[in-house]
């Protein structure tokens, strides 16, 4: 008889798990002890993705994905209150600001990897893209790109966003006052359960169309509705908002410690070059956008920071910022660059790098 009557795999598969979250939370919480915003979130990835460089950690199953995508979205709709909602109505121009500053990321970055790294335009468009990682990597396979080096960007940049940007901006006093996780009243069991569970299902009709991140963008309009129409108000209790966090962080952290050392090292340089031409153009486009909207510029920062969809909406919520403006805009980017992506590159011809 297995202890518990589990089979003693599962146990062993469990107890690594739970040492993996142990570790993310432990660098969350000195994040949070040294006072860097964000901490709960950028601590928990910073710590993971170092030690997974140096042994190889195992991955959190699916379930855990999964659950922490629901609670990502329920967190997030719940900043969609009827003041936030009525405040959105100067988005539009914001939107607008945005699908150019897309195009002129994706223009820029691509030159200077296909310029400068004399990389294939398919292949610098792709790890020009800024977020949807996972539809960037599909297409990349399908066109028969270069995943590994894509990937290096990607992640590269996904890493020094959530790791380095939230201290570069309290740093400069961009983001002074943001605390590390939004003050919002919990909401009762039996409301959690209700919003949770309103969101997980959702999350599945989605899936079944076929969306990308289904469970995410479930939770989220299903947050959305029910506290944009005053049914509900406040968010999940605080140590939920952390767990979140730390397993968001955990998550991100194994991506990133999963590339090859060998392709990481010889890609540096490019990677870092390309990610200062991506957040210099994007924050080119913040300023002005964020001014139309009447955000302030620290939200519009996040909100055109080239940076995957859950980890940049959890990172403004992080660190107290409108976390509606933010979600919305890397919303229909993410929306843009699914859509957009197969079309673009139909039309680009591999001509080789001048």
């Amino acid at each position: 008889m297995k202890p518990f009557g589990y089979p003693t795999s599962r146990l062993a598969i469990l107890w690594r798990e739970i040492l993996v979250i142990a570790l993310a939370t432990a660098g969350g919480a000195a994040f949070a002890w040294i006072g860097m915003p964000a901490a709960w979130l950028s601590g928990s990835m910073m710590l993971s993705a170092l030690v997974g460089f140096l042994r190889p950690l195992p991955t959190l199953r699916r379930p855990w994905f999964d659950s922490t995508m629901v609670l990502s979205g329920t967190i997030l709709g719940s900043a969609a209150t009827p003041e936030a909602l009525t405040a959105a109505a100067h988005y539009p121009a914001s939107l607008a600001i945005m699908v150019v500053g897309i195009a002129a990321i994706m223009f820029a970055t691509g030159a200077y990897l296909h310029h400068v790294a004399r990389w294939p335009w398919i292949d610098a468009l792709l790890a020009a893209a800024p977020g949807a990682l996972g539809t960037v990597l599909a297409v990349a396979q399908a066109k028969g790109a270069n995943i590994g080096r894509i990937s290096v960007v990607q992640l590269f940049r996904l890493l020094v966003l959530v790791a380095f940007l939230p201290g570069a901006m309290q740093f400069t006093g961009i983001s002074v006052g943001a605390s590390s996780v939004q003050a919002i009243l919990p909401v009762s069991p039996g409301t959690m359960f209700g919003v949770t569970m309103a969101g997980l299902a959702l999350g599945l009709a989605f899936d079944r169309f076929g969306m990308t991140a289904p469970l995410m963008f479930g939770a989220t309009f299903a947050s959305s509705i029910l506290h944009g129409t005053g049914m509900v108000e406040g968010s999940l209790p605080m140590p939920i908002q952390i767990a979140v966090q730390v397993l968001l962080g955990s998550t991100i952290g194994g991506r990133i410690a999963s590339i090859p050392r060998a392709e990481l090292k010889s890609l540096f340089p490019l990677a870092i070059g390309g990610f200062a031409v991506s957040l210099g153009v994007a924050f080119l486009f913040a300023w002005p956008a964020a001014w139309l909207a009447g955000v302030s510029f620290a939200s519009g920062m996040i909100a055109f920071a080239p940076g995957g969809l859950e980890a940049m909406a959890m990172l403004a919520f992080a660190m107290g910022l409108d976390t509606l403006y933010v979600g919305a805009h890397h919303l229909v980017r993410f929306v843009i660059v699914g859509l957009a992506m197969p079309i673009v590159l139909s039309r680009v011809k591999d001509a080789p790098p001048r």
